[in-house]
């Protein structure tokens, strides 16, 4: 089928929407000029930050609301209605357009492309009063949001931050996810992470290329020349102190359904907007989300048994540091703040890359 002007603009701008270690899983096909049928998957079988394909379930709900809020810059309303009984490995939305006279578009949509993840360090200075209203009324009915600001709540953050990032560094799995993620000797990258983008300096950035080459080069350079250091400090325990506060977003009862976590990514994805709207950048710090999730539901996600007793550990200290909120609530983490903006950034893959022929 004939991709028409006005669908094929709105693609175009959709794409842009984020997703764990720019991994897009969508694809989508055209069965009319105003109905799209978008393909959603998971990573759950290939990479442990995917539990139960959550992360994934995240992003489809990011993809599906910033499809909503492109739509309207060509005059149309979206509704997303999901197909039952498809598995949740291979999730399908009917996305249905129409065109609707004199409508205005989303003030958000001129941020879709310029939201950006921003993994150095950002400006300590604190958000107003104004920022922070403006981020809590952009959720919707059912969430909260948390700060954990100042110089103490930011160091208790970085601190945790850091000896979480130990355990992402040290097992094999996740070894497995970080050696295809990045795109090595890069600024930008259509399906990958830049290395330029990761927050490292150089030498370590070519140390870690070098360690990649094999899970044995990893777990040397861990074991006798703590190679997991420099990484956690540059990526976890700096950025952390330096920026303006953490974040937590929760529903307001645990996520137990796949419909639960499309309607938390598609809040997620307006708040995130929205802090690019305020000039804002904004960090995930989901790995202590996803590694505490797998203590709780006693799954075991990793050969390596030291970092089992860490995530016991790291799951007792995050109950602590939501300070009566409850975890099982918890769906995203994360920091914000201002700065320059990064100079290298992922970016997605050509339109025509993500079509799917129909039938």
């Amino acid at each position: 089928m004939v991709l028409s002007p006005h669908l094929e603009r709105i693609l175009d701008l959709a794409r842009w929407a984020p997703s764990g270690d720019n991994t897009q899983p969508w694809r989508f096909e055209v069965l009319g000029d105003e109905h799209v049928l978008v393909h959603g998957f998971d990573t759950r079988d290939k990479v442990v930050y995917d539990l139960d394909g959550r992360a994934s379930q995240l992003a489809l709900g990011a993809l599906l609301e910033t499809l909503v809020i492109a739509a309207g810059t060509e005059g149309r309303q979206a509704r997303v209605e999901r197909r039952p009984q498809t598995p949740e490995t291979h999730l399908l939305f009917d996305v249905y357009f129409q065109f609707v006279p004199g409508l205005a578009p989303d003030p958000l949509a001129r941020y879709i492309e310029k939201r950006v993840v921003q993994r150095r360090a950002m400006s300590t200075q604190s958000l107003s009063g104004a920022q922070k209203r403006a981020l809590a009324n952009s959720l919707p009915e059912g969430y909260t949001l948390n700060w954990y600001e100042g110089l103490a709540q930011r160091w208790r953050l970085a601190r945790f931050m850091f000896d979480n990032a130990k355990v992402r560094l040290i097992v094999p799995e996740g070894y497995l996810v970080h050696s295809t993620v990045i795109e090595w000797n890069a600024r930008y990258s259509e399906d990958r992470i830049p290395d330029q983008a990761v927050g490292v300096d150089p030498l370590t950035s070519r140390l870690m290329r070098w360690a990649m080459g094999s899970w044995a080069r990893v777990e040397f350079f861990n074991r006798y020349l703590l190679g997991h250091l420099p990484p956690r400090i540059q990526l976890d325990f700096l950025p952390g102190l330096r920026c303006a506060a953490h974040f937590a977003l929760s529903a307001l009862s645990p996520l137990e359904t796949v419909d639960g976590y499309i309607a938390a990514g598609r809040a997620l994805q307006r708040f995130w907007l929205t802090a690019t709207s305020l000039d804002l950048y904004v960090q995930p710090e989901m790995t202590p989300v996803i590694f505490t999730r797998y203590h709780r539901a006693g799954l075991r996600f990793t050969r390596q048994a030291q970092a089992s007793g860490l995530v016991e550990g790291l799951d007792r200290r995050l109950q602590g540091l939501l300070a009566g909120q409850a975890i099982e609530t918890l769906f995203f983490m994360g920091r914000v703040g201002a700065g320059a903006p990064p100079l290298a950034r992922s970016l997605r893959r050509p339109l025509e890359q993500l079509l799917l022929t129909a039938g």
